[in-house]
């Protein structure tokens, strides 16, 4: 059920996506596409799903997809992608950071497309960046404007002094986000301090930490980060979290800057079926964002903790 979904991609025409598909079928190949996913994760799925999606509007039955998930394991990450060389696939779609970085160590030939990367200059260790990887990859990016999440914070908190950034240590782009959103929430006058966890085991004792020495506390997009035990701290102790994506704020936030994993994946399979059936040049393809943003809230948390959000804040729907 995804009425804005529909609404966004509502241009393409039942003539257009026959066209594509009539053409693809007269070229007579099928295309394999191998989908590696870092984990099981509602963002990363949706993502996946859209991608799918519009390869199969443009390829019809000529596009067959071979799916694994690595149960968020880098390791199983570079084995599924060694497996995806080794059968010489036409494509790759890796999705999320760690997925894309064994992409990229895998193969230098096979065309490579990310999706749910927040920013790949950091997750490919790429100076100067111009917008472009130079590299056998593009994608599409799960980044919303981190300064614009800032100023959700100082709109909904702005008695707030102290605000705590809870991120796994492990995963560059979460990093990468509480750096960034940290310079700005600095710039609007908060006291910021980062709190870090390794991985699942030490989330709760970071966050008791950081629940009891700040006002708020902001969550960035992560694939590791258990909302439910956040939430299960942060909620008695009536500490409001701004989360950095749509998933970890209905688990456990007040309200986050919105961008839509299945239009993500989406435009990262329009970006394939471009290079799979009009030779497009991966290394020349910028990488591309959402096509757009919703401020949202998390009604129960806010009604728990008595805030009053404003009139363009649209609600989760649970």
């Amino acid at each position: 059920n995804r009425p804005t979904r529909v609404a966004l991609t509502a241009h393409r025409t039942e003539a257009a996506a026959a066209d594509s598909t009539e053409a693809a079928k007269e070229d007579g190949k099928i295309y394999n596409v191998g989908i590696c996913q870092l984990v099981q994760h509602p963002a990363l799925d949706a993502a996946t799903e859209g991608f799918e999606a519009a390869l199969k509007d443009k390829l019809g039955d000529n596009v067959k997809f071979d799916l694994q998930n690595a149960s968020g394991d880098s390791a199983t990450c570079a084995t599924i992608i060694n497996q995806f060389v080794s059968n010489d696939v036409d494509l790759i779609l890796a999705n999320a950071t760690a997925a894309l970085q064994a992409a990229a160590a895998g193969t230098s030939e096979i065309p490579i497309l990310g999706t749910s990367i927040t920013d790949y200059a950091t997750a490919l260790d790429i100076d100067n960046w111009t917008g472009t990887t130079g590299l056998n990859i593009s994608g599409t990016s799960d980044l919303a404007p981190l300064d614009q999440q800032a100023a959700m914070l100082n709109e909904l908190f702005p008695d707030a002094k102290n605000v705590g950034l809870l991120y796994c240590s492990a995963e560059p782009n979460s990093k990468y986000q509480a750096t960034t959103v940290k310079g700005y929430l600095e710039d609007l006058g908060y006291t910021c301090k980062e709190y870090t966890f390794a991985d699942s085991n030490d989330i709760a004792s970071v966050t008791t930490t950081a629940a009891g020495e700040n006002d708020v506390l902001y969550v960035p997009t992560a694939n590791t980060a258990n909302a439910e035990i956040i939430n299960n701290i942060c909620l008695p102790a009536k500490v409001p979290v701004i989360a950095g994506e749509e998933g970890i704020c209905s688990g456990c936030g007040v309200a986050t800057l919105s961008i839509d994993y299945y239009d993500i994946g989406y435009k990262a399979g329009e970006m394939g079926a471009e290079i799979l059936m009009d030779g497009k040049d991966v290394k020349e393809m910028p990488i591309e964002f959402a096509p757009q943003v919703t401020k949202k809230y998390n009604k129960a948390n806010c009604e728990a903790l008595g805030i009053t959000v404003p009139d363009d804040y649209v609600a989760i729907e649970e």
